[in-house]
């Protein structure tokens, strides 16, 4: 493993390079020559958590426990964490670990006074889906970029996208769940709407279509509950508990692992919004936040040119505000290059290289790290569950020496809680009462649909009006041009030589007893 023939010199160098007088986290002793020197204790400056960090490594190695190891210690030392638990082991950090032989020999290996303890928890879910007080969000704070990546739009279907957010912006039209951005890309490509965005472009039927559809498949996967009001306050997550401690925030995706573009996606909103809404404040004694982001790979597999500029932008500028970001994966390639540049802090669990494309990857990590006093091929594919190599940045902002640690036990349970106690925590909170019921109130679905029934009425009433008037003038019409009638009885009598004879006659006696005789009166009695 060395590439010295004196080992204390090295080891001493190395340890030199954590010395520091700082408040630090502590994170093991250090490996060289495959023995443990419990004097020689690996740390990371607290101030030092702003610059983000990476911990990868396969499958088993121990990342999950390294969250917990940090984020321990970050809530101990009044920083508040967010953790994405993925496979629903992380809500442990809420209760005591429970000693045994193993955290016993691991704790004395490493010179860790080890005390059970567990640390103020919160527990959320995406939009109420498993165990959590409900995160939602609505569509018009994920943005056109953010929903292209979840909808697997390509770069023109992403720009035309922008476009309809533009629109109902513009409009006064509030996108606030998925049935309201539904209803504007359908009224935007219908007869009432297509000359609305004329003038700019226009919206195509066939994107239109496409766009609907990936909306269809998105809410078949249950995404219908995560947009929505009320909508989260990202500044829950940057409270303390009473005792001083920062508040672990969990978000317990189990119920939506099988839906990784979703959440990654999700937790990348998540971030965005604190960037928007904090101020500067440059670097602090400790972060106001530190954010973990397990299974980082998702976040960035099929994501379009703009989606990176956006995630690349927003871990490049939110060190400014006080926050820290960690990306959790298995390799550092998984990382694109510029995020993975602006990552100071580093924890490499162990690799494998079974394969040649596992061979390649373990190559690519090496070049990763600074020059180094290990033979780092052969130091990272001989880790041992909970050991890592390790560089970070120092108080004065300049790379640590790497250095292969065995890592310190967690002090809370490593695994989950019951599913008891974890929904006993999430109904007690004050945040539940906030955030569990959701509210539908009127957003651009109700004014749209509400338009559209007064146009149909309208236009109801209009053809009404106008076949009563086109029946009217058929009538007209018709009763000009009719053939008169033959006269009656009564008229053909009352027209008679005869009738008319008798009617000058009326007047004298004769023509009264006529009268009489003809009408049927009767003849006066003398």
């Amino acid at each position: 493993m060395s590439e010295s023939t004196d080992p204390a010199s090295p080891a001493d160098a190395i340890a030199a390079g954590y010395a520091f007088t700082g408040p630090a986290l502590e994170l093991g002793a250090l490996l060289w020559d495959g023995v443990c020197l419990p004097d020689r204790q690996i740390r990371i400056p607290l101030p030092m958590l702003n610059r983000h960090g990476l911990v990868a490594g396969a499958t088993g190695t121990g990342k999950t426990k390294t969250l917990q190891l940090i984020a321990e210690q970050l809530s101990a030392g009044g920083v508040p964490v967010f953790l994405a638990d993925i496979k629903g082991d992380v809500s442990g950090v809420s209760a005591p670990g429970t000693p045994n032989e193993k955290i016993a020999q691991r704790a004395a290996e490493v010179g860790q006074q080890w005390e059970a303890a567990g640390f103020p928890s919160e527990f959320y879910s995406l939009g109420g889906i498993g165990a959590g007080i409900p995160v939602r969000a609505t569509v018009t704070s994920f943005g056109p970029v953010l929903m292209s990546k979840v909808l697997q739009l390509n770069q023109t279907q992403e720009q035309s996208l922008g476009l309809i957010f533009h629109y109902a912006d513009a409009k006064g039209l509030e996108l606030i769940d998925l049935k309201d951005l539904r209803a504007v890309v359908a009224f935007l490509v219908s007869d009432q709407g297509k000359a609305e965005l004329k003038g700019i472009g226009g919206l195509s039927t066939v994107t239109a279509g496409v766009i609907l559809r990936a909306l269809t498949a998105f809410e078949q996967q249950g995404a219908s509950e995560f947009f929505g009001e009320p909508e989260f306050d990202t500044g829950e997550f940057l409270r303390t508990a009473a005792d001083g401690r920062g508040m672990v925030s969990v978000l317990e995706l189990p119920a939506v692992q099988d839906k990784p573009q979703l959440f990654s996606t999700f937790l990348m909103w998540l971030l965005a919004d604190l960037y928007t809404d904090l101020p500067e404040v440059g670097d602090l004694e400790r972060p106001k936040l530190v954010f973990f982001f397990d299974e980082a790979h998702l976040l960035f597999n099929g994501a379009s040119k703009a989606f990176l500029e956006s995630i690349t932008q927003t871990v490049r500028l939110i060190r400014s505000k006080g926050i820290g970001v960690f990306f959790v994966t298995q390799t550092p390639k998984d990382v694109p290059a510029d995020v993975l540049a602006q990552l100071g802090n580093r924890v490499q669990h162990a690799l494998r290289a079974f394969t040649p494309d596992d061979a390649k990857a373990l190559k690519a990590t090496v070049k990763t790290f600074p020059n180094s006093a290990y033979d780092l091929e052969e130091l990272l594919t001989g880790l041992g569950t909970g050991e890592a190599v390790i560089t970070v940045l120092s108080e004065k902002g300049a790379p640590t020496p790497v250095a292969a640690t065995r890592l310190r036990a967690p002090q809370s349970l490593m695994g989950p809680v019951g599913a008891e106690a974890l929904d006993a925590a999430v109904k007690s909170s004050l945040l539940y009462s906030r955030y569990a019921e959701p509210v539908d109130r009127e957003s651009a679905y109700e004014k749209i649909s509400a338009e559209q029934a007064a146009a149909e009425a309208a236009a109801e009433a209009a053809a009404a009006r106008a076949e009563a008037e086109k029946q009217a003038k058929e009538a007209a019409k018709a009763a000009r041009s009719a053939p008169k009638p033959d006269p009656s009885l009564a008229q053909q009598v009352v027209g008679s030589g005869l009738f008319r004879s008798l009617a000058r006659s009326i007047g004298t006696q004769l023509g009264r007893e006529i009268s009489r005789s003809i009408f049927g009166t009767a003849k006066r009695r003398r």
